[in-house]
């Protein structure tokens, strides 16, 4: 008698999608290689109490550096919303989750009235103009009357891509031109509305504090300070 195979594990449909900000990551490799380079210095080369001091520094600042810059990431998974900010990483089922409201920040806002910025998904107005000019000059080459006819007509006839389709066509639009932060937040909008009331996607909102970044730099500040004081 032949034993049926073991239930194997389900499998996810996807992994995590993470979001990061690439400005941040770059601002802090930047940030980072120039404290280092200058606290080191001080410590090889200073007198008196400028090593400590300069050691000090570094403690304080270095975890600073990484937690607004290198740190935040937003997770995204079927089921919940994993936010890691600064100081904070908040886990929100999307079954918890009231809205997700753009304007100078991105935020979440919970149906407990919580409200927790994306700290990795940073709003850029330049982007935004940006985004509205080229949608702008994308209606008006579409919509206009070099869009369907005219030169835009006979390139689409000769088959070239710009102003229609091969047979001239016009061009069917994909959607209108977002800037990356704002596309990232449509995305999660709809995926909330989609997992909202699955049963996996419910639960409590958990919120854990970063005591492996808030620790060093205020052992950092607290020794700085001792330093400064006792001169």
């Amino acid at each position: 008698m032949t034993q049926s195979p073991a239930p194997q594990p389900s499998v996810p449909e996807y992994e995590d999608r993470v979001h990061r900000s690439g400005a941040g990551i770059a601002g802090g490799v930047l940030l980072l290689g120039i404290a280092c380079w200058l606290g080191i210095d001080a410590i090889v080369a200073g007198e008196g109490s400028t090593p400590w001091r300069a050691l000090a520094a570094l403690l304080l600042v270095v975890p600073l550096i990484i937690a607004f810059t290198l740190r935040p990431a937003v997770y995204v998974g079927d089921d919940r919303l994993r936010v890691r900010n600064p100081f904070r990483i908040v886990v929100l089922p999307w079954g918890q989750i009231e809205a997700l409201r753009s304007g100078y920040s991105n935020e979440v806002l919970t149906k407990a009235d919580g409200k927790f910025q994306l700290w990795a998904v940073p709003v850029s107005l330049r982007a935004r103009n940006r985004a509205a000019r080229r949608e702008a000059r994308r209606g008006a080459q579409e919509g206009g009357p070099m869009g369907t006819g005219g030169v835009g007509g006979l390139r689409g006839g000769l088959g070239g891509s710009r102003g229609g389709l091969p047979g001239g066509r016009p061009v069917v639009s994909d959607g209108p031109v977002r800037a990356e932060s704002d596309q990232i937040m449509d995305d999660l909008r709809e995926l909330m509305e989609t997992r909202a009331a699955v049963r996996s996607a419910q639960g409590e909102v958990t919120v854990r504090w970063a005591y492996e970044v808030i620790g060093p730099a205020a052992a950092g500040a607290v020794l700085l300070a001792i330093l400064i004081a006792i001169g």
